[in-house]
């Protein structure tokens, strides 16, 4: 059984048989494979009605690859959040001569305050900590604060990738009301916890008041355009 990790999603197992097929074993390593088998997938996290003039936040930008990504399309702001300390390094090395990619090494959340994260590659998490991990503090601050201390009332797109937090994260933004000011949304749930689906299903009752969803593979990723 070997552990792999495939577009950010860090767990999951796989067998090979006797003539070299790949067997999931779990039901997260079937969902990959259901996302990677779809032939739009390659669209759904870069394919949007912007331009160059459009904020964008990354938040969980890892290797700042999506910023990239998006940035190649529209030339337009983008924002990433990125609370450990090595990866946000990275991410500003990497962007050190594009003025249009402000890379921030903190976290954006419903609280502002320091905890430990498990370093773990693309998986890095406050939540979901392996007994084998390394850790760092990092700072998280809490979004309506900082949207508020820098005049931001409206958002063209917004990626969250923040393993696990993104629960409490999204009931913070929709109770403050600033849910409408985000065109569009990308999102990975995590279902680390016993009441993950719960949880996944009554933030989209919140948000279908405001936004159409544009696609969705369970716990991988799933996306959200506000109506017109």
């Amino acid at each position: 059984m070997l552990k792999f990790i495939a577009g950010g999603i860090r767990f999951g197992a796989k067998v090979i048989d006797k003539v070299g097929r790949i067997i999931y074993t779990d039901t997260p390593s079937k969902r990959v494979k259901i996302w990677y088998a779809d032939p739009k997938n390659r669209f759904y996290k870069t394919d949007f009605d912007i331009n160059s003039g459009a904020v964008v936040f990354d938040l969980g930008g890892f290797e700042g690859q999506w910023a990239s990504d998006i940035y190649s399309r529209f030339n337009c702001e983008i924002n990433v959040f990125e609370p450990v300390p090595q990866y946000a390094d990275e991410i500003k090395e990497r962007f050190k001569q594009n003025a249009k990619i402000k890379v921030y090494p903190f976290g954006l959340f419903n609280k502002n305050m320091k905890t430990a994260i498990a370093i773990q590659g693309e998986g890095s998490s406050t939540l979901n900590k392996r007994d084998d991990s390394s850790k760092t503090e990092i700072e998280l601050v809490r979004f309506i604060d900082f949207v508020k201390d820098n005049s931001i009332n409206a958002i063209d797109l917004m990626k969250i990738n923040i393993e696990g937090a993104e629960y409490d994260l999204l009931d913070d933004i929709i109770d403050n009301g600033y849910l409408p000011n985000i065109d569009n949304l990308i999102i990975q749930f995590h279902d680390f916890f016993p009441d993950s689906k719960e949880r996944m299903e009554r933030i989209h009752q919140k948000l279908k008041q405001t936004h159409e969803r544009t696609f969705f593979h369970e716990f991988v990723w799933e996306g959200w355009k506000r109506k017109r």
